[in-house]
């Protein structure tokens, strides 16, 4: 059916299920999975522009902090891939944004099904927060599976 499952992961605890269950039925199916965090570019607040935006060396430290932490989220996911008996493949996409990161990924690595967590937001909360996982359903070219 699917011959690779691409899977999203920020970390959070509700990606964690995410993974899991992406990985319960890349298991099931007996195929490999490509998880996928992303990174956003360093975007000081508006008030701070000016000051922020000019300081390289506060820059280098995002990047670095964004690295470190993409990667214990990465390794975690193999470790749980690893235990399901996964093959698993990973990406970090810096300075990225997500839904595109996202649909470029599963694009790139011949994925067939996308599987992200998505809250659920509605109203106020998600014009305010945005939905990266409507966004994605807006944008891939392969099926997507939402866990809640």
């Amino acid at each position: 059916m699917y011959e690779r499952i691409l899977i999203a992961t920020d970390g959070s605890e509700l990606a964690g299920k995410g993974l899991r269950h992406g990985l319960a039925l890349a298991a099931a199916l007996r195929v490999p999975v490509v998880v996928v965090t992303v990174t956003e570019p360093w975007m000081p607040a508006f008030d701070d522009a000016l000051a922020l935006s000019a300081d390289p060396a506060m820059q280098q430290e995002y990047r670095e902090g964004c690295a470190h932490s993409a990667q214990r989220i990465l390794q975690d996911a193999v470790g749980q891939a690893a235990a399901a008996g996964v093959a698993c493949e990973t990406v970090h996409v810096p300075d990225g944004f997500p839904s595109d990161a996202i649909v470029q990924v599963a694009a790139g690595h011949g994925a067939g099904l996308v599987v992200m967590a998505s809250h659920g937001r509605r109203g106020l909360g998600r014009v305010l927060l945005g939905s990266q996982t409507q966004a994605v359903l807006a944008k891939a070219t392969v099926p997507v599976l939402v866990v809640r």
